[in-house]
């Protein structure tokens, strides 16, 4: 027996003790059976029918399916047996039934002597438990009804000893039950116990009453009915719950990161290995299989299932066959062929992501590979050097060396193009063995190279290495019977800090390159190879945006967000703002997509929220009608590795007031799971999510659909002309929209007293715009704040002048 991990000798010791006591009671019934009268016979058979019906008809105690226990009660027959047969020859019959049934399902006899033997000895204890209530004063019927419940509380027990103490899986480190659900299955057992001895004596309501034997065989055809429709109703739930569960199973192995990274560097830089991929789609499906047929445990090995086990084969390996294997516990249910299917059906699914990635993987290095030297070609050039700019820190630097074999074309027509071919093997050969592992070498035409110096500390190290790479590469060749000195031009190009226009390096690289090969036909055929070093420079407003980051200077300006209801403010949005004393202001849209080029997003967010909650405070000191305070924020960022874990923090620190983070329409386009999980986390934890920009031009029903949120922002380009009833009839749609949502509605780009009564109209209870004030600094907003309160509209604000 599986499910036992212990001593052989105690495993032993454990059977024997169970086959006594199944022996024992069945032994017992048989007998007062034998020796008594024969009409009890049908009876006796009928119970055994209905204990055996009810066994099969479990009952989960958790959430969690495969991984909570679960009950069955057998023992509510004995309240309807009780009065015609004696309690203990009830209790074997029971464990008759509870065996036969259990060892036609699972098909394992050790198990079903385990079943049998907590039945019997279950219903031993609910007949001690009876006759002491009854001794206390209890009425029977009450004692047995009341012994029944506690019937659960004896099988929790002896369950979570042997899953503790015996079980292979992980059940023991969960909690195996709910206190909620344990209740209501105790309370709902001792309601049927209750009226099942009640219903024995006296007969069923509207029947005429018949002899007590009748009214019992009724009663149990009525435990059998009960049983069987609860039985059904699971099936129907198991069979949708597998359906639902294949479907999502086959989409995320058909979409996994294991096919899908296969292109991404032919090199490996960011692209799974082989195995990497293995292990995913492994994990991948041991997850699809538990949540499609539900298992105890899901694991991918060499060995074929075993006893209790069911499994397929899987090639996620080259030439190598595996088995994914999943196990219930054996109280549980057994597996049906339909969760036979269902793994096959997934463990192909998972054999065939691998095959596809195998074949696409070839087709992909031969797509980027130069066939004549086995080198990178210039797409997976391109590729590495921007997948190597948008990962490294700002401050480290890199160099790209554009290279040209010089005369190329001489040595082709004089010699052949055999020679030439062997010649540009021969050099990239020789730069790959010249630079450092974490460098890169590419053939980027006829007799181009590119190599990609990564790593760097300075201008110095690169024109070290450089020199070195194109010693190497020039020492003589020698093909056939003729010796050649290859000649290279090297353009070098020195980037300190991470680039937001990666192309612009490597032109400067292509253009040092020229310059050699120009200044070499001024003055005669070169003898050896020269290097030239281009002035480029990283961008001046890269290196604004980084200092104004990390020095900490970046400024928030803040802009009112209304009631339409009772024309106060409630909330602000906070902008970034940033002014240079050489460049001065720059542009807030050019301010975000620098820090996002350069990788200082996440800084720049958290340096706006830290400064907009503390002004938040400030103006709650002011004005107490200043709940809200608003940032904008892109969907990736709420991941706890980017901003989630600081947001919620920050939050934190001001009970009083509510962060409301506004995700802009671009990033939920397309979200992962996991995003969509972080912002229902952060909701519950207080944070308010907001869709902003609904109805720009990249807007989509999806977003409103699939991310939650709390508040929908209406961009001004949906009401800029409220005249017209189809914006009006848009905005009532997405307003009832809202409201069945349960999520509330602004509109933004409110600039007159005009649009405002349109909005009032259709039903808006909240905007903003340049109407109720533009965007100002921490003291304007004070001033106004102290000056007018939470007024909507203030005359300063009528007289303002828009900025950008």
């Amino acid at each position: 027996m599986n499910e036992f991990r212990g001593l052989p000798n105690i495993r032993r010791a454990i059977v024997i003790l169970m086959v006594l006591v199944v022996g024992a009671l069945v032994l017992n019934a048989l007998v007062v059976l034998v020796l008594g009268e024969v009409t009890r016979w049908p009876l006796a058979l009928a119970s055994v029918f209905c204990a055996g019906a009810v066994e099969a008809c479990r009952i989960r105690l958790g959430h969690v399916p495969h991984r909570s226990m679960t009950v069955s009660v057998p023992v509510i027959t004995l309240p309807a047996l009780v009065p015609e047969l004696p309690a203990l020859a009830t209790a074997g019959l029971i464990t008759l039934g509870v065996f036969l049934v259990a060892n036609m399902h699972q098909g394992r006899r050790l198990v079903a002597l385990y079943s049998a033997a907590l039945a019997g000895t279950g219903a031993l204890v609910a007949i001690i438990i009876a006759e002491l209530l009854t001794a206390a004063g209890l009425v029977a019927n009450g004692a047995l009804a009341v012994a029944c419940g506690l019937y659960i509380v004896y099988v929790i027990a002896v369950e979570s000893l042997r899953v503790r103490v015996f079980s292979l899986s992980d059940t023991r480190r969960r909690l195996p039950f709910s206190p909620l659900r344990t209740v209501a299955a105790m309370a709902a057992t001792m309601v049927i116990a209750l009226l099942a001895g009640r219903w024995s004596q006296f007969g069923l309501p509207l029947m005429s009453a018949g002899t007590e034997q009748l009214n019992t065989l009724i009663v149990l055809l009525l435990l059998v009915v009960i049983a069987t429709g609860v039985n059904v109703s699971n099936l129907n739930v198991t069979m949708r719950h597998r359906l639902v569960g294949l479907i999502a199973g086959v989409r995320v192995l058909s979409t996994s990161e294991a096919l899908s990274s296969v292109t991404a560097d032919v090199r490996g830089s960011g692209a799974l290995t082989d195995e990497d991929a293995a292990n995913e789609v492994a994990e991948l499906l041991r997850t699809a299989v538990g949540d499609t047929i539900g298992a105890e445990s899901v694991i991918v090995r060499g060995e074929a299932p075993g006893r209790g086990e069911i499994g397929a084969a899987v090639s996620l390996h080259r030439g190598h066959t595996e088995y994914v294997v999943a196990r219930r516990d054996g109280r549980d249910s057994a597996f049906t062929t339909d969760d036979r299917s269902a793994l096959v059906a997934l463990a192909l699914t998972a054999s065939e992501v691998m095959r596809s990635r195998f074949n696409i993987g070839g087709l992909t290095m031969r797509a980027n590979s130069d066939p004549l030297t086995g080198l990178p070609n210039y797409g997976a050039f391109h590729d590495a050097l921007t997948d190597i700019n948008d990962h490294r820190e700002y401050s480290e630097a890199l160099a790209v060396l554009f290279i040209d074999l010089d005369d190329f074309k001489k040595l082709n027509d004089r010699h052949g193009h055999s020679v030439g071919d062997e010649m540009l093997r021969t050099i990239g050969h020789r730069l790959g063995a010249a630079v450092r592992p974490q460098d890169f070498v590419a053939r980027v035409g006829g007799d181009e190279f590119v190599v990609i110096l990564t790593h760097l500390s300075s201008l110095q190290e690169a024109k070290a290495i450089a020199e070195r790479i194109a010693a190497d590469a020039s020492r003589s060749v020698t093909i056939g019977v003729h010796t050649f000195t290859p000649v290279l031009s090297i353009g070098l190009a020195y980037s300190a800090h991470r680039e937001s226009d990666i192309d612009d390096l490597v032109q400067d690289a292509d253009q040092g390159m020229l310059v050699t090969k120009k200044a070499r036909r001024a003055v005669g055929p070169a003898k050896k190879s020269s290097i030239y070093v281009s002035r480029h420079r990283s961008s001046h407003l890269n290196d604004v945006v980084v200092r104004a980051i990390d020095d900490d200077r970046l400024d928030v300006a803040f802009q009112p967000i209304v009631s339409l209801i009772n024309s106060q403010i409630w909330a602000f949005e906070a902008l970034v703002r940033y002014s240079d004393d050489e460049v001065g202001a720059v542009p807030p849209s050019s301010l975000v997509e620098t820090a996002k080029a350069l990788g200082r997003m996440d800084a720049l967010t958290r340096q706006v929220a830290t400064k907009a909650m503390a002004a938040a405070a400030a103006f709650r000191l002011v004005e107490p009608r200043i709940v809200c305070m608003a940032i904008n924020i892109e969907a990736p960022q709420l991941l706890p590795e980017r901003m989630g874990t600081f947001l919620v923090n920050l939050a934190a620190q001001y009970p009083g007031i509510s962060l409301c983070l506004e995700l802009n329409e671009r990033s939920v386009a397309r979200v992962s799971p996991e995003v969509r999980a972080e912002a229902e986390r952060l909701r519950d934890l207080g944070i308010l999510i907001a869709l902003d920009d609904y109805g720009s031009q990249d807007s989509s029903v999806d977003a409103l659909v699939r991310m939650p949120m709390d508040i929908l922002k209406i961009d001004r380009s949906l009401v800029d002309d409220l005249d017209d009833i189809r914006q009006r009839e848009v905005l009532m749609a997405l307003q009832s929209f809202g409201d069945n949502l349960e999520y509330s509605m602004i509109v933004e780009g409110v600039e007159n007293q005009a649009m405002a009564d349109h909005l009032g109209v259709i039903g808006v209870r909240s905007a903003q715009g340049y109407y109720y004030g533009v965007p100002e600094s921490l003291n304007h907003t004070v001033d106004r704040l102290e000056q007018f309160g939470a007024a909507a509209i203030a005359p300063r604000a009528l007289g303002a002048v828009r900025i950008a």
